[in-house]
């Protein structure tokens, strides 16, 4: 199946490009420069796409992105620190960036003839962000048939979806993802943080999936009192 990859460069759409390049035929990678903080992870999906030997497109939607407003990652508010679950985490959604960036990614699918698009949304996320969760999909995939309906048949893969991003890890794992060729960090720095909700989440998936965690955090052990965990006092 012909798949095309939706990849911010983050540790889920780098593990699903691995996963896809292994199981299936990658045709490329797609990324979207939405005015995101964190626009070095797009030098991550590139590196991904060039690793894949795959062609990798990114596209500008950073005037969309300008009237999303409201958001930590494109606006100039403070992104904050905690676990993924807590209810400040919602200063990070940006409203319909997923349907948006799929909506496009199903154009492109069709125009390029590929038969599928994959999107690395997890059951993680399924706290804040309602465009992650398993009714969104379904019902993505339901207003595309219609949408496409006798010019293209593309199918949305989303093998995360109903997951733990610990499940992520482990299947990256398998597949050979090179995490530290991957950026989680919102807050875009010149390491992770380590205190954001998706450096807490990052760090966490690495200890419950029983892999090690080769990323660099400023902070490296904020995450055990954000998640409640009881580590060993070795844990890094």
């Amino acid at each position: 199946m012909k798949t095309i990859v939706i990849c911010s460069g983050g540790l889920d759409s780098v593990s699903l490009a691995h996963k896809v390049a292994a199981e299936q035929s990658l045709s490329g990678l797609l990324s979207f420069d939405y005015g995101q903080r964190h626009r070095k992870e797009l030098d991550f999906a590139a590196a991904c796409a060039m690793r894949l030997g795959v062609p990798h497109q990114i596209i500008d939607i950073r005037e969309i992105g300008r009237h999303l407003t409201g958001s930590a990652l494109t606006d100039d508010l403070d992104v904050p620190d905690g676990h993924y679950a807590e209810e400040t985490m919602k200063a990070t959604v940006v409203p319909n960036r997923n349907a948006i960036m799929l909506a496009i990614a199903f154009g492109v699918a069709a125009a390029g003839k590929a038969d599928a698009v994959a999107t690395a949304v997890h059951g993680g996320d399924h706290f804040i962000y309602p465009d992650c969760r398993p009714g969104f999909i379904d019902a993505f995939q339901a207003m595309q048939n219609r949408a496409l309906d006798g010019y293209a048949d593309v199918a949305l893969y989303a093998p995360y979806v109903n997951v733990a991003k610990a499940d992520i890890v482990a299947d990256g794992a398998r597949h050979g993802t090179p995490f530290a060729e991957t950026w989680s960090c919102y807050k875009g720095g010149a390491h992770h943080c380590g205190r954001c909700g998706t450096c807490v989440e990052r760090r966490e998936a690495f200890y419950l999936a029983g892999v090690p965690d080769p990323t660099e955090y400023d902070d490296p052990l904020f995450w055990v009192a954000a998640t409640g965990s009881f580590v060993a006092e070795e844990v890094k």
